[in-house]
């Protein structure tokens, strides 16, 4: 990052991904300090449901345990396809990176209460991903704030766009 950046890295999705969904409930009660693209371990009628778009990150987050990282509360809808073996919709999975990043987001978790919360589930290559955003959480002023700002922003532009005509 350069010295007069914000301190909060937007990982940027790549061209060739689809976005399943995303999270506002994160963007509307947390303050994203910083992004990370994580893998998600699913089973095949887990991820058939993902590309079908019958997933909810609503009430996730992301928690470690045992030196490894799990989301939590995520609820991915059942296939109906899927024959007798289907998955449960709200189990853990597993998410997948290195060792020294998941070491990284322990501690933040652990030592400065941060939370790791999923903002976008979206297929990259074929393959699923996650990203994970370290969160820190918004009091009520500020999230009153932020709605008063936009309603702001909304009366400017109508009136920019009455006085264009």
């Amino acid at each position: 990052m350069t010295k007069g950046s914000s301190s909060a890295k937007i990982f940027p999705v790549a061209k060739d991904s689809k976005t399943v969904t995303i999270n506002r409930k994160a963007y509307h009660d947390y303050y994203i300090l910083e992004s990370h693209e994580a893998g998600i371990v699913l089973k095949g009628s887990e991820i058939k449901s993902i590309r079908a778009g019958r997933v909810n990150l609503r009430d996730a987050y992301a928690k470690p345990e045992n030196g490894e990282l799990w989301l939590h509360n995520s609820h991915i809808a059942s296939y109906d396809a899927a024959r007798y073996n289907t998955h449960e919709p709200t189990r853990p999975r597993k998410l997948l990176l290195h060792r020294k990043e998941i070491d990284n987001l322990a501690g933040k978790v652990t030592q400065r209460g941060l939370t790791l919360m999923p903002l976008k589930l979206y297929i990259k290559n074929g393959v699923a991903k996650v990203e994970l955003g370290v969160a820190k959480g918004k009091k009520l002023y500020d999230k009153r704030e932020a709605i008063a700002r936009r309603e702001v922003e909304r009366d400017i532009e109508r009136q920019m766009k009455l006085r264009r005509r």
